[in-house]
């Protein structure tokens, strides 16, 4: 897949330079379709800087959107045929009928868009037929939410050209219903909203009960700092059974707590939870707890001294999902403790776990340091050589041409 720059702007003529995000997304939809889409959207990827399995338990997150992401030229048909094609070069061009959409009927990364098109027509929406090219420079399966970059960069563009205005709460939860019941993946919310509701410099401070959303300033550059993503190259899924399972257990926490759920446990409860759950559950139940706490102790860090303050905050959260939640993974762990080791404030893994990312808060002046110990560390283990790279704070979905 294509990496282009952050610059969007057409050319003075009115059509895309050839250095824009959707030049490639362009040439491929001319290539395999040929002419022109109608529009061209993006929906970025996201980190989550801190909140991790906190979403579905109607708790905090504190994700942003990042300057990588996924790019879709889309042109209305006048069948019900939806015809789908990646820069990926997976499966050539899938043809789908609208009308036949249920789960299991779309291959590989086609079940995305297709989720998206089925929750939409679910929802009474008249989703038109079309032709779809995907470009995407977010990193398959490392936890920087590729699939929801996909699924927020299809809703967008089918909800505008179905002539259907739909705000960004209503397209996080149609995407979460794709995610859950076409995809099989039991998400939250955390992904869709960091995707379609963050912005340049700033963090997305989200309830995920209610869905309230607060942009929290968050400019690693300006205090001298950048996000390190490490990608571990272990591919993670969301639709497998360590996810279902992390989730299962923690609804049994709080059916045997009496709460609707554990967003309503406070740590000052985790005594008397000790003696009502078994050990492991106890574990998952603790990991949620403290790490709402952590999102707000985070919150209120950045508001009141910085990124720089929450290095601490970082290692935490990431000994409590190695530890208590334990979905971490050794090339994970190694690559947090290299990058501390080497000068980074704080660290930890991102994403679902049980493989993916690991971002790092480091000071400019150790960057080069913190990279090369990463990379010695993953030679030094006999580990598949990651990639190393910077994230910015980025702005959600949007149109660009």
């Amino acid at each position: 897949m294509s990496t282009p720059p952050t610059s969007g702007a057409p050319s003075a003529s009115g059509a895309p330079s050839p250095d824009t995000p959707a030049a490639a997304v362009l040439d491929a939809f001319a290539a395999h379709f040929g002419g022109t889409p109608d529009g061209v959207w993006q929906a970025p990827g996201r980190v989550n800087l801190i909140g991790e399995h906190t979403d579905y338990n109607a708790g905090f997150v504190l994700p942003f959107a990042i300057d990588r992401a996924a790019r879709v030229a889309v042109r209305r048909r006048p069948d019900r045929i939806l015809r789908l094609v990646s820069t990926y070069g997976r499966h050539g061009v899938v043809e789908l009928e609208l009308g036949s959409l249920a789960p299991g009927t779309a291959p590989g990364w086609t079940t995305y868009p297709a989720g998206v098109a089925w929750a939409l027509a679910h929802r009474g929406i008249g989703v038109p037929g079309a032709d779809l090219v995907l470009d995407s420079d977010v990193p398959l399966g490392s936890g920087l939410s590729s699939s929801h970059a996909i699924e927020c960069a299809v809703a967008t563009a089918l909800a505008d050209l179905s002539g259907t205005s739909l705000s960004a709460e209503e397209l996080v939860l149609l995407t979460q219903r794709a995610e859950n019941d076409f995809v099989g993946a039991p998400t939250g919310i955390m992904d869709q909203s960091a995707s379609l509701r963050g912005a340049s410099g700033h963090a997305v401070f989200l309830d995920c009960r209610d869905q309230s959303a607060e942009l929290i300033p968050f400019n690693p550059a300006q205090a001298g700092l950048v996000v390190l993503v490490v990608d571990t190259k272990v591919a993670h899924s969301h639709a497998d059974g360590g996810y279902a399972s992390r989730r299962a257990s923690c609804e049994l926490g709080a059916e045997v707590l009496g709460v609707e759920a554990l967003r309503d446990v406070s740590a000052a409860d985790l005594d008397e939870a000790r003696g009502l759950l078994d050990p492991v559950t106890f574990r998952r139940v603790r990991h949620v707890v403290t790490e709402n706490g952590r999102v707000l102790e985070t919150v209120r860090a950045l508001r009141e001294a910085g990124p720089a303050s929450i290095g601490p905050l970082l290692d935490a959260s990431h000994a409590s999902m190695r530890d208590d939640f334990e979905i971490s993974c050794p090339e994970l762990d190694l690559a947090v403790e290299a990058a501390r080791g080497a000068g980074a404030l704080g660290a930890r893994m991102t994403g679902g776990g049980f493989g993916g990312s690991a971002i790092a808060l480091v000071p400019t002046t150790a960057e080069g340091a913190v990279r090369a110990a990463v990379a010695e560390a993953f030679a030094a283990a006999g580990f598949t050589a990651p990639d190393v790279f910077t994230v910015l704070p980025a702005d959600g979905a949007r149109r660009l041409l």
